[in-house]
């Protein structure tokens, strides 16, 4: 964990400007928001992915 500023950094997800972040492991990969996202955001009822 790198820390910037009062934001921390997981070296192990990749990060969107929009507050995204995913983790590749293998064949899978986990997708998540960052904290910042969820305090904004508040009660996340519904994600719509891409096809792949």
């Amino acid at each position: 964990v790198t820390h910037r500023g009062f934001a921390s950094v997981v070296k192990d997800l990749k990060y969107a400007d929009s507050h995204e972040w995913v983790k590749v492991d293998g064949n899978s990969a986990t997708v998540g928001i960052t904290d910042h996202a969820q305090d904004h955001l508040g009660d996340v009822v519904y994600v719509e992915l891409p096809e792949v």
